[in-house]
């Protein structure tokens, strides 16, 4: 038997969640099982625990798309019992038991070392919002955004995403400019690297098909009338990264800066990406998102906390990352 949180659903399509205890032979079927000493509370998470969202899609479910912890048994020729390890994404949480409780039991093909630059605790604080910022952060230097081409403009900068876009960008040298609804937060957005801070009540309104090019590139993490509004002021060739729908998930655009400026729109999928591609954002990572930056990023709970922890996510009240620790 092992503590999780469950969560199962009512007669009346309601969602329940306890911290209970389960039989480790109910995990479903996976080559590599992992004693879980970390997980975190991401947006999704959130919608999972207090049924805000149709995420889970199997019933019942242990919640959390990400964990990291130590493999006890393998039969996957890349790990061993011992090895560190960390997975985000793979559906867990929505279709299969995530990392919301002390055991997990997944496919070896779905797992990534953990880097030694990190402790299972930071690997949580970086999470998949943190991986999610690392691959757009790599997408933008694909399409050949530089720091010499100008400022790059990071939204939803207060949440995971934005907080470690904005570490890993300026760490490369980029003048990184922090969107956000919380201004109060300029002195902790500056500590991770903004140069600058912009109030996104000025992106809230409809877009102009074109206006002043102001981005050489962008990481955004909200859509909709915000994202409208990168677009319209993104330089000629520039790109923007789009990973968020924390605004909406409409996009009330125009071509105009597709073929009037040549700028490129990239989304950002990590659930199901390949191995290679997470690999590539964990050495980024690793390389070049200050350990330290972690500590401000990040708030930890007990497993016993996290259900509550999840309404205060939902309501807007929690800074950055919510890392569980899910030994107590």
């Amino acid at each position: 038997m092992f503590k999780a949180i469950l969560l199962t659903r009512n007669e009346d399509k309601s969602t329940s969640a306890a911290v209970t205890e389960v039989d480790e032979a109910d995990l479903p079927e996976g080559d590599v099982t992992v004693a879980v000493s970390h997980s975190t509370l991401n947006y999704k998470d959130g919608l999972a625990i207090t049924g805000k969202g149709p995420v889970v899609r199997s019933w019942p479910m242990i919640p959390g798309i990400d964990f990291a912890g130590t493999v006890t048994d393998s039969a996957h020729a890349d790990f061993k019992p011992g090895d560190a390890v960390v997975l985000n994404g793979w559906g867990l949480g929505e279709t299969r038991w995530g990392g919301l409780g002390a055991v997990a039991r997944v496919p070896g093909d779905w797992l990534v070392p953990l880097p030694a630059a990190f402790t299972p605790a930071q690997a949580m604080a970086i999470g998949t919002a943190g991986y999610t910022a690392a691959l757009a952060v790599l997408e933008l230097t694909r399409q050949g955004v530089t720091p010499d081409k100008g400022p790059v403009l990071v939204t939803g900068a207060s949440g995971g995403v934005g907080g470690v876009a904005i570490s890993l960008l300026a760490k490369q040298g980029f003048e990184v400019v922090a969107l956000t609804g919380r201004t109060g937060e300029a002195d902790y957005l500056k500590g991770l690297g903004a140069t600058d801070i912009m109030d996104r009540a000025e992106y809230a309104d409809a877009a102009k098909p074109l206006g002043k090019e102001r981005w050489a590139g962008a990481v955004d993490a909200v859509g909709s009338h915000t994202l409208a509004n990168v677009l319209s002021q993104t330089k000629y060739f520039g790109t923007v990264a789009s990973c968020g729908l924390a605004g909406g998930m409409d996009l009330p655009s125009s071509v105009a800066p597709f073929i009037l400026r040549g700028v490129k729109l990239c989304g950002i999928e990590s659930v199901y990406m390949p191995k290679p591609e997470r690999l590539a954002a964990y050495e980024l990572l690793a390389r070049d998102l200050d350990a330290a930056h972690l500590d401000a990023l990040s708030q930890e709970v007990g497993l016993s906390e996290a259900i509550d922890a999840a309404g205060r996510l939902m309501a807007g009240q929690v800074r950055g990352r919510l890392v569980v620790d899910v030994t107590r």
